[in-house]
């Protein structure tokens, strides 16, 4: 089963980090999270041709095998509502992999365990005795998850009837090592052998084991791989097959996904690989070589006694560099020379700024080394609390009671209370004597305070807000929610932390309406409380304070590049690109504001040079360069030796905060996967199954577009839609980015997939692709590395009602993104940025759904 579930702490406290929503975006909520008599399979977000269950939450895909003319996807899935829990297997049956029909629950949870993720197979020699070779049974081998316990273990169930009824083995589990970090077996035939192997991860080991069976029931472990390639979050749900390299049968390489969450290359969950060799026991990772930065001048390195002219605020970073770990702190590694900044001074509570001189911008890239925690920073925070903002004050919670409030069930008790209540963390950042904290006899109690209505006349509702992460969409909320003619039509929910920080509604699009404010605590789990103070009318928008551990590249005054931490004491190269800012007068802000977990960082050697630094994330490979590809693992006996793989498509970040309902979770398009050489190195690919062809109903064509400086509608309205299937070539000349943007129209909403020829690299930007303020990491731009080939470029965008798939060049470089834009955004147009290119030709096919 994958993040966001049981990985480091007991699955009850891991929910609220998993469905974190800021309260910095406090955003309006999307049609999707109230609509309740929308016909099934019609709503807004509805996915078309990706798969989604008609109700509930689903993540990881598991159990992939074809069988019987039917290829199977089984998938993480809540039958009893649309948030994480009692996860079980629901089931998918296609021909096709196009074309779906959703069946009954397969394996389901139960008293004492839930069913987390693992993988099918068909026992053709009935090495297990649950079928016959006449009638092979479907074997799943699935991570159980002891309830009593917390811990994980491999266990079986089995079916005779095409996997549509199960009966779990008598003797699970069949592998259990006492761990509460293991998880997600992938189990193959492997004909050299004769034997099973099973290839099953140790999450928070960053490891891979590999065992061997003769029979599914008794297990002997072979080897482990790992730590390796990016471990800035567990390890879970990997696979392991072989490809053959350029179609060369004669030449076979095995490939090792290892999906991760957090420290992805786009941030939060994402589908690393590995290419090497495995000889039935143990699998060896080709040599990629030792990585040496690019040289050029060191402006600062922390090796002298102070911090020279630097200009050092706060307590955080102490009287000087740090020659490594503080008291308190783990070892500190991946430093140059003998020192580096170091904001544990006083641990985590302590905070602080270090700034260097203004200086001109006369470099290319300024490269760096961070480590520290993962806390970046968010536009619209502010380094120091400004003045409380002037207006309507509808509730402080001051005079020892809730006055005209109105009060349900006991977690706010009879009044507001003075501050931290008993066994509670301590509570900062609260106005005056009260506030509203529903921790009264901690978590496990609920309850309501609503305001009395009154009229929006203002622009903004300001107040504070704390404690536990879990948003109105949420099947147990901690949530302060704007509730206009009967409808939540605002929220925003604590960052599990007991400080207080401001948040802001705009309400200018409801003046004139009368309303409430509701606080609700419906949450008995970790962090289930919340912490409000200051409700007020205003016609100033509050600025929250920051809590973020970063390097800030200031211009004229303003961030403009900022990098964290990866929740690591291991510092690790990254880059600003400083070319668009030459001539500039600029500064390097490091920025302690973070009183938390992981609330500290580290930096060094920063360097002007002529090329960029990478990362360890970088120079990692990648099955797709997007925020939501999780859980990637592929089809077990797929005819002609194909590899299809699917992942699931969302981020634990936000899974729990997307606006859909009554579902939670798609699937993304089967990809066919391909071993190719690409610049010199061995390459995952991917495409599309061709089968999707099959779903192509119209289409549209251009040829010979020149574009200059501009954007432009493609084709027109026979290429508008919200189901397209476009492939587009593009000749280089000296645009410096091009591309298409789709789901254009509504208040000026697009999402923009293009290229950058400066940087060569795919993107995709979503910061303006509809409903993105439900989570503060949603919107942004993700990148992969892409050349030309021969000048031109080529894409190939999946667009459905709630995401869009990129796959570059031939296939080596993806992306994918969800996306929530307003219905009537259904344009498709050309554009190119400081220059000119050629669109040799675009082809725009509409996709009927998969239910056809």
């Amino acid at each position: 089963m994958s993040s966001g579930r049981v990985s480091r702490h007991a699955r009850r406290r891991m929910i609220p980090a998993v469905m974190t929503v800021c309260a910095l975006s406090a955003a309006p909520l999307a049609p999707q999270a109230v609509a309740s008599d929308t016909p099934p399979y019609s709503e807004t977000y509805r996915p078309q041709f990706h798969y989604t269950p008609q109700k509930n939450w689903m993540n990881d895909p598991n159990g992939l095998v074809y069988h019987q003319g039917e290829y199977h996807l089984f998938y993480q899935y809540n039958p009893n509502g649309n948030a994480w829990g009692d996860m079980s297997w629901g089931h998918a049956v296609s021909r096709d992999l196009v074309h779906w029909k959703e069946l009954p629950l397969a394996l389901s949870h139960d008293d004492e365990e839930m069913v987390f993720s693992g993988s099918a197979v068909v026992d053709r020699d009935n090495t297990t005795g649950f079928g016959t070779k006449k009638n092979p049974a479907m074997v799943a081998v699935y991570t159980g998850f002891d309830k009593s316990t917390g811990t994980q273990a491999q266990s079986l169930a089995y079916s005779t009837d095409r996997g549509r009824t199960w009966t779990k083995y008598q003797g699970n589990p069949v592998i259990d090592i006492g761990s509460k970090d293991f998880r997600d077996p992938k189990v193959q035939w492997y004909e050299p052998t004769k034997s099973w192997l099973m290839t099953v991860s140790m999450s928070a080991e960053h490891k891979v084991r590999f065992y061997s069976s003769k029979n599914l029931k008794d297990w002997k472990l072979q080897s482990e791989f790992g730590p390796a390639g990016a471990t800035g979050g567990v390890w879970e749900c990997p696979d392991l097959f072989p490809l053959a390299v350029d179609g060369n049968k004669k030449k076979i390489k095995w490939v090792l996904v290892v999906n991760i969450n957090p420290g992805g290359i786009a941030g939060g969950s994402a589908a690393q690989y590995f290419i090497g060799d495995f000889d039935g026991e143990k699998f060896t990772a080709d040599d990629k070589g030792t990585y040496t930065p690019p040289g050029g001048t060191v402006v600062q390195d922390f090796e002298g006694t102070g911090f020279g002219t630097w200009t050092n605020t706060g307590t955080a970073f102490g009287q000087g560099p740090s020659a490594g770990a503080l008291d308190g702190q783990l070892p500190v590694e991946g430093f140059e020379g003998k020192g580096l900044a170091n904001s544990f001074h006083g641990g985590d509570s302590a905070t602080g700024t270090l700034t260097s001189p203004s200086f001109t911008v006369d470099s290319p890239y300024l490269n760096f080394k961070i480590g520290g925690g993962r806390h970046p920073h968010e536009e619209g925070t502010v380094l120091e609390r400004g003045p409380v903002p002037e207006g309507t004050v509808i509730g402080d919670f001051e005079g020892g009671s809730y006055g005209d409030w109105t009060k349900t069930g006991d977690a706010f008790g009879t009044a507001p209370a003075t501050g931290t209540l008993p066994d509670q963390q301590q509570v900062t950042g609260w106005l005056g004597d009260g506030l509203a904290n529903s921790y009264l006899n901690g978590d496990a109690t609920t309850g309501t305070l609503t305001s009395p209505e009154f009229t929006i006349d203002k622009d903004y509702i300001d107040f504070l807000v704390g404690g536990g992460a879990h948003p109105a969409g949420h099947a147990n909320p901690t949530a302060v929610e704007l509730v206009v003619d009967g409808k939540v039509v605002r929220s925003a929910t604590g960052k599990d932390t007991e400080t207080l920080n401001w948040a802001a509604w705009d309400v200018r699009d409801l003046a004139g309406k009368k309303a409430r404010i509701e606080i609700v605590d419906d949450n008995t789990g970790g962090w289930g409380h919340i912490n409000v103070d200051h409700i007020v009318l205003s016609d100033t928008r509050a600025r929250p304070l920051s809590d973020e551990t970063s390097v800030n590249l200031l211009v004229d005054g303003k961030i403009v590049s900022s990098a964290t931490g990866a929740g690591s004491e291991t510092l690790d190269w990254a880059s600003f690109d400083l070319r668009p800012h030459a001539g500039k007068k600029a500064q390097i802000q490091i920025a302690d504001m973070n009183t938390g977990g992981w609330g500290h960082l580290l930096a060094d050697r920063f360097t002007a040079a002529d090329a960029p630094a990478e990362s360890v994330l970088q120079r990692a490979d990648w099955a797709d360069y997007g925020k939501d590809y999780y859980a990637a693992v592929s089809w077990e006996n797929a005819p002609g030796g194909k590899r299809y793989m699917i992942g699931w498509m969302d981020n634990w970040d936000y899974a729990g905060a997307v606006p859909t309902s009554p579902w939670r979770g798609a699937q993304t398009v089967p990809r066919e996967m391909a071993l190719r050489t690409v610049d010199g190195r061995i390459r995952l690919i991917s495409k599309p199954v061709n089968s999707l062809d099959s779903l192509r109903t119209r289409s549209a064509t251009a040829t010979g577009i020149m574009v200059k400086s501009t954007s432009k509608p493609l084709i027109g309205p026979a290429a508008q839609g919200k189901a397209l299937d476009i492939e587009a070539t593009f000749s280089l000349r000296d645009a410096d980015r091009f591309g298409l943007k789709v789901r254009t129209g509504a208040g000026g909403e697009e999402t923009v997939v293009g290229y950058d020829a400066t940087t060569e690299e795919l993107y995709v930007d979503r910061t303006r692709s509809g409903t993105v303020d439900f989570h503060s990491t949603f919107p942004g731009i993700q990148r992969a590395p892409l050349k030309a080939e021969k000048g031109k470029v080529k894409l190939r965008i999946l667009v459905d009602r709630s995401s869009v798939e990129v796959f570059g060049g031939n296939g080596e470089a993806v992306i994918t993104d969800q996306i929530f834009p307003d219905p009537a955004s259904d344009g498709v147009r050309v554009f190119a940025e400081n220059g000119s290119v050629k669109l040799d030709k675009a082809e725009v096919r509409h996709l009927d759904t998969y239910r056809n």
